[in-house]
């Protein structure tokens, strides 16, 4: 059986070509790209992707998109900013060969925060269920957070190894990003105005830092650690307050 590899970009020339490496073994890749400015489209190309420009649709509607196009047995989703190491890439190739295989598989994922791999808070071992036949994953969920999920009630099991996830390797990167995912919450269809809250605004963050910096033993990942759950306490605390100016800027 043979598997296709889907991805959706925007301006990832910095990250494209390490993913496309890391899976160029695969029958089939598929771009969907919505307009980028940079050298994405071209790198993919030099690796044989079959690189499609779609304007943007949201972070669901283009991952399905992206799943449309996919013509092998399997599929295997991926951003562009992730990476499947030779031993996953192993477990991959031995899944799509059997015939006893299940109908979906999650991947563990080493989430990387200014370059060190965030072991605890929260952010290890962040499975994600990627791997699955074609026809019965589908991208679900309300953006910015998309997941996959099964059409069919089929068993699903999860990897030994993880893929690599080179997220957020500066501050200005996450803290730009955090600033829109923030507001993108709240330009969905049928998004409405969250009230003012206090609880919300200032004493939410604080127990999300609480939580994930003590309890769930963030502290153990050093200075990256800190800053990432302090900004993290912070975009929890934008969220919040941008749904409350959602119903304050509109005209009575």
């Amino acid at each position: 059986m043979g598997l296709s590899v889907a991805i959706v970009t925007l301006n990832e020339e910095a990250n494209i070509g390490r993913t496309l490496e890391s899976v160029r073994w695969a029958n089939e890749i598929v771009v969907i790209d919505s307009g980028s400015t940079d050298r994405t489209c071209e790198i993919a190309s030099r690796y044989g992707a079959k690189v499609i420009v779609e304007p943007w649709r949201g972070f669901v509607a283009q991952k399905n998109y992206a799943l449309e196009h996919c013509t092998q047995d399997w599929i295997l989703a991926l951003d562009a900013d992730e990476e499947v190491n030779p031993r996953l890439a192993e477990e991959i190739r031995a899944v799509i060969n059997n015939p006893q295989a299940l109908s979906g598989y999650w991947i563990p994922r080493r989430n990387l925060f200014l370059g060190r791999w965030m072991r605890h808070g929260g952010f290890y071992p962040d499975p994600k269920l990627r791997l699955f036949k074609r026809g019965d994953g589908f991208s679900t969920g309300r953006d910015p957070h998309d997941r996959y999920e099964l059409k069919s009630a089929g068993r699903t099991a999860q990897f030994k190894n993880a893929m690599i996830h080179h997220t957020y390797p500066t501050l200005d990167l996450y803290l730009e990003h955090m600033n829109r995912y923030s507001s993108v919450w709240h330009k969905m269809p049928g998004a409405k105005p969250h009230p003012f809250r206090v609880s919300d605004i200032v004493a939410r963050p604080i127990f999300t830092f609480i939580y994930n910096y003590f309890i769930r033993l963030g502290f153990m990942d050093g200075r990256e650690g800190l800053l990432l759950h302090l900004y993290h306490a912070n975009y929890v605390s934008w969220k919040y307050a941008k749904g409350w100016e959602l119903g304050r800027n509109k005209p009575e």
